[in-house]
């Protein structure tokens, strides 16, 4: 359940219009739902879980900005429809819960692992764990990649010397530069060529060069690089 680094985007671009939209029924009564539980009483961390199990829809369209769920069809960024859930059910939670859940990926601790697996079911919690290892633990390896790299230059007395750090740890990470992977990933997911990238494109990229990589490395590698992501994450998280 932990939070994806913080990037800077840029302009949401639309998705085609798969029928995902607001007022989907089944979605309503999701919120409906949430909003019945809450207004019940019910401890708000695991309505909201329950709520997230229940959603129906892999993508919508709000105001123009596309909100993609399942990433590539496969990884489960609940954070994103949590938020979507805790704007449609506002008042409901307090503020300061909200920036904790959205901005600390921070969850009551009597909300064990076991709870929220059981409470997002199955097939969602497994989709989870596809966005946690191949965004969040991906994002933080690549910052530790590019920190192994600072070091290094240091140690090697080359201070003042200019060099693109991040393009050189796309090249050792996953064997090409930044603009090239982008332009592959671009065309294979037939998305236009453009000079920003949504904070969503941005997520999806991620998980596909995750998955890049699994297909080129060893276990022995993949181990090490996982190993080293969760390093990372935890210092992030506990900083």
């Amino acid at each position: 359940m932990a939070k994806a680094k913080k990037q800077q985007p840029v302009e949401e671009k639309a998705a085609p219009d798969m029928g995902c939209q607001p007022e989907a029924p089944a979605a309503l009564e999701v919120v409906e739902w949430l909003r019945g539980a809450l207004q019940e009483g019910q401890e708000w961390p695991r309505a909201l879980l329950e709520a997230v199990g229940r959603w129906p829809l892999t993508q919508e369209e709000i105001d123009g900005v596309r909100c993609q769920y399942l990433l590539l069809g496969e990884a489960f960024d609940w954070m994103t429809l949590a938020g979507r859930l805790l704007t449609a059910v506002d008042g409901f939670v307090s503020p300061e819960d909200k920036e904790a859940l959205l901005f600390q990926s921070w969850l009551p601790k009597d909300v064990s692992e076991a709870d929220f697996r059981n409470l997002l079911g199955p097939e969602k919690y497994r989709a989870h764990l596809n966005y946690f290892y191949g965004v969040v633990v991906e994002e933080a390896l690549l910052l530790a990649v590019e920190e192994e790299l600072h070091k290094e230059r240091l140690s090697r007395g080359l201070r003042g010397e200019s060099v693109d750090v991040v393009a050189v740890a796309y090249q050792r990470l996953y064997g090409d530069a930044q603009d090239v992977l982008l332009k592959a990933f671009r065309q294979e997911m037939k998305y236009p060529e453009t000079s920003s990238i949504s904070l969503t494109e941005l997520k999806e990229f991620t998980y596909w060069l995750f998955k890049r990589r699994i297909k080129s490395s060893d276990s022995a590698r993949l181990a090490s690089d996982t190993r080293k992501g969760l390093e990372r994450l935890f210092r992030m998280r506990s900083a």
